[in-house]
């Protein structure tokens, strides 16, 4: 009697278990993976496509997701990872921590060519500092003068957690060279902050603390399409801007594989551009349901910047480090 009750017991157990959903564990930055960000969109749609759970993980920044990934190692939780800029890539792909997915990328509105297939581009921008019209009637028109106009108060991310902040790191030293600690020291002196990541900075930036901040092109969109104004403007430097394409990629160590590979191929998929472009802010890969916004933006020029080396990049924050610490 007692082993017969106990046998629509096992029967539901296993039912159980055969019929849960698979998790998909998406480690993406705070931005994207947050209340407002694009994440909230994409799950609904994602899961009604694969008949699975999305679970997204969200950290401060991209370069504080990608040193998580590496303290994880073999035990990670992540499937995919978002959020990874290209100009980092060299770093991810020694660290051993990605798979070739083996998709082919359609990318119709990226300035450059894409031929990886490991780090799978889902945005793109170009690094701005972003000001109040309004509020700076005279703003920099090259990023020397920001750096050494004592006039100006600026806002700006930390290049050790912050993949814009790291952006900057670059941009200033391909603009500097040699005398990129010279530049450091002259816009150290009328830096009113460096904040860990983009949202922390860009907040401070909107009560007032600064004339300028380290955003990107894109972002006056964002005030256009919420606060219904057009009073912020990105600055144009006559330099050139950083260009930055946001990656996707399949963690070596999934669990998911085959899922992880069927939601890269999503986020360029034309309806999921949409949401992404809109509410993470950034120039889509694929326009063709993209906010017309886009297009009224102006033309920045691109810097063309090769990949520096791992030696190369310890050594400028090395020398960034040193200055703040005077």
């Amino acid at each position: 009697m007692k082993f017969t009750s106990l046998l629509p017991l096992s029967f539901l157990a296993i039912t159980t278990v055969a019929s849960a959903k698979p998790i998909l564990n998406v480690y993406s930055y705070d931005s994207f993976a947050g209340e407002w960000g694009a994440a909230p969109k994409l799950k609904p749609l994602f899961e009604a496509q694969c008949g699975c759970e999305v679970k997204f993980f969200a950290f401060q920044d991209g370069v504080t997701m990608f040193n998580r990934l590496r303290l994880e190692g073999k035990k990670t939780k992540a499937d995919v990872v978002v959020g990874l800029a290209h100009f980092t890539l060299p770093e991810a792909e020694k660290s051993g921590l990605f798979q070739a997915s083996g998709i082919q990328s359609h990318t119709p509105n990226l300035p450059i060519t894409w031929q990886n297939d490991t780090f799978i581009p889902f945005d793109y921008g170009e690094y701005a500092f972003i000001y109040a019209k309004q509020k700076l009637a005279n703003p920099p028109k090259s990023l020397k003068a920001l750096v050494e106009r004592q006039d100006l108060k600026v806002i700006y991310q930390d290049p050790r957690t912050s993949l814009v902040g790291r952006g900057l790191l670059y941009w200033l030293n391909s603009v500097y060279g040699e005398q990129a600690e010279q530049a450091w020291q002259q816009l150290a002196q009328h830096t009113v902050t460096v904040g860990k990541g983009w949202s922390e900075t860009y907040g401070a930036f909107l009560k007032g603390e600064a004339d300028l901040v380290l955003s990107y092109t894109t972002s006056p969109l964002y005030h256009q399409w919420h606060d219904k104004t057009d009073d912020y403007v990105a600055a144009q430097f006559e330099e050139g801007h950083l260009l930055q394409i946001e990656t996707a990629a399949l963690s070596k160590f999934s669990k998911q594989p085959d899922l992880a590979r069927q939601f890269l191929r999503f986020l360029q998929q034309p309806e999921a551009q949409q949401m992404i472009s809109y509410h993470n802010v950034m120039k889509p890969i694929n326009q063709a349901q993209a906010d017309a916004g886009f297009n009224t933006l102006p033309r920045y020029t691109i810097r063309d910047f090769p990949q520096p080396t791992g030696e190369s990049v310890k050594k400028w924050l090395a020398t960034w480090q040193a200055v703040l610490a005077k």
